[in-house]
């Protein structure tokens, strides 16, 4: 039996393993309970009394050198391990540098911030939307020309299902949904089948509000626009309202301010006008209170929507829509000191 031992042994200090999967085989091997070493110390009743003394401490031996090379080998698997996920050798050698917000994140949330401020609340809604949220509810005619395949992205197997063409639709849901008073502001990304240029694009943002409660009017819309701009723009900036058409609102405005690159005095950005166009608004239509559940002889309203990447382009004199969609780096850039 010493014979055994001393054979058992030598292959254990001569024992190894590629990797953990074949150490455990090994482990299982010879110190399971139907190892190699637990074999030998079954037989050991069967040892003659006289050479119990002298084989017991080979087994002895045997089971302690067996359990300090596997825990060896373990010991070795587990640095090689920790080693490998200490360093990326895939990892450029230069400092990873942080990035920055987005030019339309920052914009965004400052118009969220100025309206947050006079008592707006966010609200959300789905891009994928059905034809009475977008149109029917805001009083468009059942021939008006946005609903033209042209304007908006229908949906080919269900004619109504489209992408939203303006966050009008979360007025909608949330007009449906709570009773006034309204005091909304909907942030979102829309979508129009327009060709693609420097001033133009398929998908852009917009945030448009909505102040819906008694006895407001049209003295109310003009207060907040103008709180809003000079805070956006300046204390100094002015702005001037414009008769508008638009479906949902009566009456309707265009919305200009004075340009901030002449003070009004004229420059090829204005067009020499004096003048830059930012934002459509109005009195809520009293057809859109009713489809939405909202009795108009007690309620009355204000609404105003903008392009987020238009009052970039004026706040930080972007000439190209394109641009903010494009993941240019060194355009991003250029925002750091924006953060």
């Amino acid at each position: 039996m010493i014979d055994r031992i001393k054979a058992l042994l030598q292959e254990v200090e001569d024992m190894k393993a590629a990797n953990a999967e074949e150490l455990e085989a090994l482990r299982i091997k010879y110190l399971s309970k139907k190892g190699e070493v637990s074999l030998l110390f079954n037989d050991f009743r069967n040892v003659a009394a006289d050479q119990k003394r002298e084989v017991g401490q080979f087994l002895n031996v045997l089971k302690e050198t067996t359990q300090q090379k596997i825990n060896d080998l373990k010991e070795a698997f587990e640095n090689i391990q920790t080693t490998n996920n200490d360093i990326d050798l895939t990892r450029t050698a230069y400092p990873v540098q942080l990035g920055t917000r987005h030019p339309l994140s920052i914009v965004k949330k400052e118009i969220c911030d100025i309206f947050g401020r006079l008592g707006f609340s966010i609200a959300e809604g789905p891009e994928i939307e059905d034809d009475w949220h977008v149109f029917s509810s805001l009083n468009f005619a059942e021939d008006h020309p946005a609903r033209d395949m042209q304007d908006t992205f229908f949906i080919q197997h269900n004619p109504d299902v489209l992408l939203r063409t303006h966050t009008s639709s979360v007025q909608t849901r949330v007009m449906e949904n709570q009773e006034p008073p309204i005091r909304i502001i909907c942030p979102g990304r829309v979508y129009r089948n327009e060709a693609i240029s420097y001033r133009a694009h398929c998908f852009f943002h917009q945030v448009e509000a909505l102040y819906v409660d008694k006895n407001v009017s049209f003295a109310d819309l003009k207060q907040a626009l103008l709180f809003f701009a000079k805070e956006m723009f300046g204390p100094d900036t002015k702005i001037r309202l414009r008769p508008s058409y638009f479906p949902f609102t009566e009456p309707s405005a265009e919305m200009d301010i004075s340009c901030n690159l002449c003070g009004g005095k004229g420059c090829p950005f204005c067009k020499h006008t004096g003048w830059v166009e930012i934002l459509g608004c109005g009195m809520v239509d009293p057809n859109v209170l009713e489809n939405c559940g909202i009795d108009s002889t007690v309620y009355s309203g204000y609404a105003l929507g903008m392009g987020i990447e238009r009052i970039t382009n004026l706040k930080y004199q972007v000439k190209d829509l394109r641009m903010f969609s494009e993941n240019d780096v060194r355009f991003l850039k250029q925002f750091e000191s924006a953060n």
